[in-house]
């Protein structure tokens, strides 16, 4: 009769060697690390936000815009001057798919 701790054993082994049967079969069609993946990646590019106005604007137009679902708080630059008087800026980075 087999014990608890053999039968563990014998299904770790079965496990592990159906693991390794599943790691090193080779599909024919998964790409290999040579092959080019430019094509099959979707182009994205910049586009940048600019927030300009007093610190309570733009404070608030930065927190209406993640209760949207738009871009995290986090995501914008910290308030800059501007050199206007009451005037401060911040920039938010986003990168867009482009078809």
């Amino acid at each position: 009769m087999m014990t608890q701790s053999q039968k563990f054993v014998d299904n770790q082994k079965s496990a592990e060697s159906k693991l390794e049967q599943f790691l090193h079969s080779e599909d024919v069609n998964t790409p290999t690390v040579n092959q080019s993946t430019e094509n099959t990646l979707p182009k994205r590019e910049p586009v940048k936000h600019l927030l300009i106005g007093c610190p309570k604007a733009v404070t608030s137009t930065i927190h209406r815009l993640q209760i949207v679902g738009y871009a995290s708080v986090g995501d914008w630059s910290p308030l800059l001057p501007t050199g206007n008087p009451d005037e401060v800026m911040s920039i938010l980075i986003r990168q867009i798919l482009m078809q």
